[in-house]
């Protein structure tokens, strides 16, 4: 039977990751699962039903609860307060459970599939044979997003995107549950220095070595 062809695609907020992970289902005809709008939809879930970010109970239950099919309709899980909201209750070992068969099933589709988040490569797709983890410093992190809202008028001060980048940061790579860590076998990509053309062709060679190294 032939391995599925999965991209996991993992790296911090505003590393570019999400860019480069649907440019590259594009490119190969693969369907593409932005695993943070999972989270970021639970966040906004719990607030909406008047519950405490803080609160494992309810941020589990609207896990359960969500409706995986309004993702991509629902223009306020963009928003730099769903990203906040998604890093909160992310850390919780129920929602994560929660979401995972959701995640594992996307995966294993036929003919594979890209996905992006935090623990793509180390906890939902483990065995995926191309496995990138795309960086930047956490200064060009917090300018790409503070760009990308204030240009949609969600005024906010670069200084504070820095804080909530590192905070965010922090936080992710902190938790207990399915911390954010590059796998011992991803391949770094550093978005640093690059424009998305750049990003996305490193991306496609890193991909293609994959693919000729497992004979897909």
């Amino acid at each position: 039977m032939t391995q599925p062809f999965v991209i996991a695609v993992d790296g911090p907020a505003a590393s570019g990751k999400g860019t480069v992970a649907s440019r590259l289902a594009a490119h190969y005809g693969l369907p593409f699962l932005d695993t943070g709008l999972l989270y970021r939809a639970v966040g906004i879930d719990v607030l909406s039903g008047g519950g405490d970010l803080g609160d494992p109970v309810a941020a589990e239950a609207a896990a359960r609860a969500l409706e995986p099919g309004r993702l991509s309709d629902d223009a306020a899980l963009t928003s730099g307060h769903a990203g906040e909201a998604a890093s909160r209750v992310a850390g919780f070992p129920g929602v994560r459970a929660a979401l995972l068969d959701l995640q594992q099933a996307f995966a294993r589709q036929p003919g594979g599939a890209v996905l992006d988040g935090r623990d793509i490569g180390t906890v939902i797709a483990p065995d995926a044979p191309a496995k990138l983890f795309v960086t930047a410093t956490p200064e060009t992190r917090a300018r790409r997003r503070w760009r990308q809202l204030n240009e949609r008028g969600d005024l906010i001060t670069y200084e504070a995107m820095l804080s909530d980048i590192l905070r965010r940061d922090e936080r992710d790579a902190g938790r207990g549950s399915a911390p954010m860590i590059q796998a011992a076998d991803a391949v770094l990509l550093d978005t640093t220095e690059m424009d998305i053309e750049a990003a996305f062709d490193a991306a496609r060679r890193i991909v293609e070595a994959a693919r000729a190294k497992h004979g897909l």
